[in-house]
């Protein structure tokens, strides 16, 4: 029996109990990733992006360990829920233009002291101000760098659209003006080089795109790590007392924190390990999130349909953003028909060895994205559930 083999055969078992759909986190595929994300980060503490995990439960557990400390979240809405529910270090990772939200926070000791917002423009500060309502908490600002790189004079960049802050004049600025501004205190800088941590370098079957990945990538690291040091430098001469420096992402933790600028690791999707990071060729992580659909009708010989599937990731459209059949293995999309809204057809000999209400296991092309779908996570150890914790969306919190 392969070990691929081996998880079906436990996670069957595990879930004998419940219908499909349903999804599992293998604790100790997770616990395991955790471990990993650790060695990587090289003694530095690693904060968790919790749009890539999405469960409130599994963020405690994470930070309980030793190493792990902090939230990046992706709203103020969930920044401040968080804050609330007891997480006293959450930095949230995006502009937000949430009036009601800035105003309460604002408004309350604890929730000023515990969120750190994100700011690339000083008209975000104005929309701050505006929305205060009143309150006069000191609000804790981040500003992010831009870690695209340019080459050919600007006309060409590689890296995601994020801030407009990209030279250390620029950072600099930017930092002189929340000094300047009562109502604000700057504690930290953000850079999350996407184009490195979020891009594999081992695409399957394309040897020359994965050779020129690595190039791509070697570059960018070389240019931004001499960037990102010249920012801090710039940074530090006008807020001395800069709290942190936050750089990195699952698949960049090791070469992220080898620069001395960076005081912590941002990482999230490693604890989950979607498909998107089979394709690297720095580390291996163990898929830990899996999500299965009952088999509902059986049309012919080597073709089954499940109930369901149609869970695309965010990103371009195309392939790589499509849950894959992972369990039983060889089982594959009908080309013309893919994932389906409400049903799923699936090719393939292991077809003809599944039953109606057999499970066939799936991953997620991202992370926490799979718990927009599901409102509840069941937790496996060995072949049994242990336990069984709410998403985001079974706590009633659909934030984006």
């Amino acid at each position: 029996m392969t070990a691929r083999a081996a998880d079906r055969a436990r996670y069957d078992r595990a879930t004998a109990h419940l219908d499909a759909p349903v999804a599992i986190v293998d604790l100790e595929a997770f616990d395991a990733n955790a471990d990993d994300l650790l060695r990587r980060a090289g003694g530095k503490p690693v904060r968790v992006a919790s749009k890539s995990v999405r469960c409130r439960a599994l963020l405690e557990r994470v930070l309980a360990r030793e190493g792990f400390a902090g939230v990046m979240a992706f709203t103020l809405a969930e920044s401040l829920w968080l804050a609330r529910s007891g997480f006293d270090d959450v930095l949230l990772a995006y502009p937000s233009a949430d009036r009601a939200g800035f105003a309460e926070l604002a408004a309350d000791p604890k929730l000023a002291a515990a969120v750190t917002v994100m700011v690339d423009d000083p008209a975000q500060l104005d929309l701050i101000d505006a929305a205060r309502a009143g309150g006069r908490e000191v609000v804790r600002v981040c500003l992010e760098l831009d870690t695209s790189l340019k080459l050919l004079g600007g006309r060409v960049r590689v890296g995601a659209r994020r801030s407009p802050l990209h030279s250390p004049a620029q950072v600099a600025e930017a930092a002189r003006t929340v000094a300047r501004r009562p109502g604000f205190r700057l504690v930290g800088i953000m850079a999350y080089e996407g184009h490195i941590a979020g891009v594999g370098d081992a695409v399957a079957g394309r040897p020359v795109r994965s050779r020129a990945i690595r190039l791509m990538q070697a570059a960018a690291r070389r240019e931004l790590a001499e960037r990102r040091a010249a920012v801090v430098r710039a940074v530090r001469a006008v807020a001395p007392e800069l709290e942190f420096v936050n750089g990195g992402g699952t698949g960049s933790v090791q070469h992220t924190a080898a620069e001395d600028a960076v005081t912590e690791i941002a990482a999230g999707s490693g604890l989950y390990v979607p498909r998107l990071f089979d394709n690297y060729t720095s580390f291996r992580g163990r898929p830990a999130a899996l999500f299965a659909l009952p088999v509902v009708r059986r049309p012919g010989v080597g073709v089954v349909t499940v109930l369901g599937g149609g869970y695309p990731a965010s990103g371009p459209a195309g392939r790589d953003r499509l849950p894959v059949p992972y369990l039983p293995e060889g089982l594959r999309y009908d080309p013309q028909e893919g994932p389906g809204e409400v049903q799923t057809p699936l090719l393939g000999s292991p077809a003809d060895d599944l039953l109606i209400g057999d499970k066939v296991w799936f991953r997620h092309a991202k992370a926490g994205e799979l718990c927009e779908r599901f409102d509840t996570l069941h937790l496996v150890e060995g072949d049994r559930v242990t336990g069984s914790v709410p998403t985001y969306r079974g706590e009633g919190r659909t934030f984006l």
